[in-house]
């Protein structure tokens, strides 16, 4: 058998296994969830399992390659309906590769069909609103696939790992205990059926890497003078925090993955699976709002026809 045909059969398996692995990866609405079953290293498949890392990369790699076409097509079925739009949300730790995820998965998508917002601090006008505020100000137009590199997410995480971020906010006298993020919860949960009930599809993932892992790229950023520019002394601050985050990341994920906006925990240790599974989750979940291109009316119909004659008059 040709290798190419090969390959053109694993392509097709792994497709034939996209639903399990979308099963073992989402956050089921009710269930009992934990962070630590989770394996940052999961590979995916058994039979990919066996593989070595140069054959899985390639196989990864390929699959990526056929799952960015298909999204580029469902990118441009999206924009030509103009009745949904798609929010992607990124979450995780430092060094996790939100960036290169984002990168890869969306390469090949039209520029003009894409927008992605990452968020930093909070202006004082932010902090002069409600949480969801400045987010809600960055939703995709219908059409568009926008892209949220952090999210109102940070609002449950890093403000409940430093709770003192919250005297900026200007809140309502009140305690801060859990019933506080509780209602947090709430409130993104409800925020988001309402985006869900007016067309917007919310996909939503916490790029799972190991502490280890975190460990060798942070090194890897301080031995390349190329990658000097990724490092923070700030990650390596957090870094400390991190069975804080674990605990926050946990509830939220328990919390927040509903039926409307689904959580993925994705495997971040191979970069490479990572993207790949991303890509594929993202394009599944866009095929399934069925979008065909739009049927023209008799009367666009009949001005086409005499679009044609015309053209072909002169």
């Amino acid at each position: 058998m040709p290798s190419s045909t090969r390959a053109d059969g694993a392509l097709r398996m792994n497709h034939h296994r996209v639903r399990e692995m979308m099963g073992e990866l989402r956050v089921a609405p009710g269930r009992r969830f934990r962070l630590k079953d989770a394996d940052p290293g999961w590979v995916g498949a058994k039979e990919m399992r066996g593989l070595g890392k140069d054959k899985l990369k390639k196989r990864a790699k390929a699959y990526l390659a056929q799952t960015v076409d298909e999204l580029a097509r469902a990118q441009e079925l999206l924009y030509a309906n103009d009745v949904y739009s798609v929010l992607v949300i990124f979450q995780a730790m430092d060094a996790a590769g939100k960036d290169g995820t984002i990168k890869h998965v969306m390469s090949g998508v039209n520029p003009q069909g894409c927008q992605v917002f990452s968020f930093k601090r909070p202006s004082d006008e932010d902090l002069d609103h409600d949480f969801l505020w400045r987010y809600a100000t960055r939703l995709p137009e219908r059409g568009r696939i926008g892209i949220f590199n952090r999210s109102y997410y940070e609002e449950v995480l890093v403000v409940r790992v430093h709770p003192e971020l919250l005297d900026r906010q200007k809140l309502p006298p009140g305690r801060r205990g859990r019933s506080f993020w509780t209602e947090r919860y709430e409130d993104i949960n409800n925020f988001e059926r309402h985006l869900a009930r007016n067309g917007t599809l919310i996909v939503k993932f916490f790029l799972n890497v190991s502490k280890h892992e975190q460990k060798r790229r942070f090194l890897e950023r301080l031995d390349n003078p190329e990658k000097h520019w990724k490092f923070s002394a700030a990650d390596v601050a957090e870094r400390e925090h991190w069975d804080r985050y674990m605990e926050a990341y946990e509830d939220m994920l328990r919390a927040t993955s509903t039926r409307w906006a689904p959580w993925y925990v994705v495997p971040a240790d191979h970069k490479f699976l990572t993207h790949a599974m991303v890509a594929r989750i993202l394009a599944e979940h866009i095929h399934a709002l069925g979008l065909k291109h739009p049927k023209t009316s008799p009367g666009q119909q009949a001005a086409l026809a005499a679009a044609r004659r015309k053209l072909l008059r002169k």
